[in-house]
């Protein structure tokens, strides 16, 4: 070890409260004030904090098993900064103070391009979030638009969800909580993004985006005349199920008409 002497005016600063390392003090050769505070105070080093899985849960193996916790209601990060001093992360300025100008408002509302619609195999007809992205930027401008956190990431079993607001030219529009479901933690970096496009589609209502996905009339219209329920066997397991699927699409592995 190296001599101490001449480091008497050495602050020493708790491990919780540094925010950067001090500048080395020199004597008789260089010495790091992380390694002075540890050797002349050794009750000041703080143990290492235990390893956190990403929702908040501490991990019970090396491989990331969450099968020794419950995930249940856990929070990310409920020290996130958005909590601490973001204006909107509460606020509700410029809610309905006026329309916006009609060639805003004629793209928000335009028909809905028949062709961009998507169905799932259960029958249930969307929009790509992508889609909604560029209606907000051809409305708005990049940057003319954004969603902003009210609250940290929850986690209910195996559903990830989050509530987010829409903020269209510095006004609120309005508010709603994203969801998705995930598997084990390396999926959750996935499930996030996931959660905030599907509250973006949640928002996107209250402007009229896609308003026909919401119309039952249009989704029996659109149903009959572009859509097909079968049955199709599944190619491994050789179950069967009735699904739905785009007239001008085929069956993708491992589903097939038989």
């Amino acid at each position: 070890h190296q001599s101490l002497r001449g480091l008497s005016n050495v602050r020493v600063i708790p491990a919780n409260k540094r925010a950067a390392p001090l500048p080395a003090k020199e004597s008789g050769g260089s010495l790091h004030t992380s390694q002075a505070a540890e050797e002349s105070d050794p009750s000041s080093i703080s143990a290492p904090p235990p390893v956190h899985a990403a929702f908040g849960g501490e991990v019970g193996s090396r491989n990331g098993s969450s099968e020794n916790h419950d995930l249940s209601g856990s929070l990310f990060n409920p020290d996130e900064g958005y909590l601490q001093g973001s204006h909107w992360s509460t606020s509700f300025q410029g809610m309905a103070t006026q329309p916006f100008e009609p060639r805003i408002s004629e793209m928000l509302m335009a028909p809905v391009t028949e062709s961009d619609i998507e169905i799932k195999p259960d029958g249930l007809l969307y929009l790509p979030e992508i889609k909604y992205r560029r209606i907000l930027n051809r409305a708005f401008g990049p940057g003319g638009w954004g969603l902003v956190p009210r609250g940290a990431h929850s986690v209910s079993g195996r559903t990830l969800s989050r509530e987010y607001a829409l903020v269209c030219l510095g006004r609120f529009i309005s508010q709603a909580r994203g969801e998705q479901d995930f598997f084990d933690e390396s999926g959750l970096a996935t499930a996030t993004e996931g959660c905030k496009s599907n509250a973006l589609v949640r928002c996107c209502k209250d402007l009229g985006v896609a308003s026909e996905l919401w119309d039952p009339a249009f989704i029996t219209q659109f149903k009959a005349k572009r859509c097909v329920e079968e049955w199709v066997t599944h190619a491994v397991k050789g179950s069967k199920k009735r699904m739905w699927r785009l007239k001008e699409r085929q069956w993708d592995y491992p589903w097939a008409k038989k």
